[in-house]
């Protein structure tokens, strides 16, 4: 299952639309990474919205898209969790602690965005921080 992502002005959007194996988690991975670099993306949305089970690799593959795509200088959110999604994370000892969330797509523009603004006003646009 290919995962397509869409470019919105300095944003990714990816957007899972089916539940991923390991090998598409890995996929996710690689492509978000080579496009972050190819558009200098400066913000990645992952969107779960679809998915009702998410496994422990699949949730530390999220993990390690958000770690990757810091070091490139990109803030990552995962929006969409479904609420059992959540509880059974939860359950398993599963969590995004380090890794940003929002409800839904809305709110994770507008959190890029203050992101972006929290970076401007630092002056580092570039990405460093």
């Amino acid at each position: 299952m290919l995962v397509p992502i869409l470019k919105q002005g300095t944003y990714l959007i990816a957007t899972v639309q089916a539940a991923m194996s390991d090998a598409d988690a890995q996929q996710l991975q690689d492509d978000l990474m080579e496009r972050v670099s190819r558009y200098r993306a400066q913000g990645i949305i992952v969107d779960v919205t679809a998915i009702d089970v998410m496994d422990s690799y699949a949730a530390r593959s999220l993990q390690t898209i958000a770690h990757m795509t810091r070091l490139r200088g990109a803030d990552t959110v995962i929006v969409g969790l479904q609420p059992e999604v959540a509880f059974t994370m939860v359950q398993l000892g599963l969590a995004f602690d380090d890794i940003h969330t929002s409800l839904d797509l809305e709110d994770g523009l507008a959190f890029l965005d203050r992101q972006a603004e929290l970076r401007r006003r630092q002056g580092t646009t570039d990405g460093s921080r």
